[in-house]
């Protein structure tokens, strides 16, 4: 895998960002203390693969290529730099260079990054950011951003992102939101987002959605639902699929209560039987 790998490498041509044969005569990079290698770590090279080997041989060089014309080679090189030296390229004009500043800067620089246009730059800094900042961003053009704050924001902060346009956000929410705000959930507008509901809903506050108007939702009811509500659905329930499935479901919790009750009156007896003994 790995000679295919360097193989496939051989064949990429070597030639700077604008085209033009490398040449190490007149590299200006070239010095006795910089480690490099024609094909294979190379600063000038168009292929980032072999720039990423020259940082990572030469990772103080970092912040003599952050203006470099090459958005491969400030991007790269961002990786190396110092910190304090990546606020000016948060306004780059590359969407990559930004996303690399986006990984390293501090966290109070990264909300600067907020709005970038670029969708990728922004779920890389939703993926940093927390508590207010986060939530700063929980009206995104971008759906993934979204779905993003909702699974990291502080659970106090779940309300303000529950009512999102898009189904997949409030899942996040619903996997997370506890009791008493989860109950509003249970008349959602998305058959998923209420099954999932009702996969956590307590076990007393499941009857609130016995007339679901959707069977998934109701068949997902049964799975946990008591003696009474399961007895209910058994005979009541207008599909099929979810009288057979409360039908089983009384059959598991009179099984388990027969178990009970043996376990109860085995107990009993041997501590009878330790009395006699003694």
């Amino acid at each position: 895998m790995m000679l295919g790998s360097a193989s496939a490498e051989q064949d990429i041509p070597l030639v700077d960002w604008l085209g033009n044969d490398l040449d190490c005569e007149s590299c200006p990079t070239r010095s006795e203390t910089v480690r490099c290698e024609l094909g294979h770590a190379c600063v000038q090279d168009r292929y980032a693969k072999r720039v990423d080997r020259f940082f990572k041989w030469n990772p103080h060089l970092g912040n003599d290529y952050l203006s470099h014309d090459y958005f491969e080679v400030r991007a790269i090189a961002c990786r190396h730099a110092d910190v304090f030296r990546l606020q000016h390229l948060i306004h780059d004009e590359d969407e990559t260079v930004r996303l690399s500043v986006a990984v390293r800067l501090p966290l109070a620089q990264t909300a600067r990054l907020r709005n970038d246009p670029h969708r990728e730059v922004r779920i890389r800094v939703a993926m940093r950011l927390e508590g207010s900042e986060l939530l700063a961003m929980k009206d995104d053009e971008d759906y993934y951003v979204r779905k993003l704050v909702a699974r990291r924001v502080p659970e106090s902060m779940l309300s303000r992102v529950m009512h999102d346009k898009e189904w997949e956000v409030r899942m996040e929410v619903a996997k997370r939101l506890s009791m008493p705000l989860l109950l509003n959930m249970a008349d959602d507008s998305e058959v998923a987002v209420r099954r999932l509901v009702a996969q956590r809903l307590p076990v007393a506050l499941l009857p609130r959605m016995a007339d679901d108007p959707s069977w998934e939702v109701r068949w997902e009811l049964v799975q946990r639902a008591d003696q009474a509500l399961a007895s209910q659905m058994a005979e009541r329930d207008a599909e099929e699929e979810v009288r057979l499935a409360a039908q089983q479901r009384l059959e598991q919790l009179n099984s388990e209560s027969h178990a009970l009750q043996d376990s109860d009156a085995q107990t009993h007896q041997h501590a009878e039987q330790g009395v006699d003994h003694g």
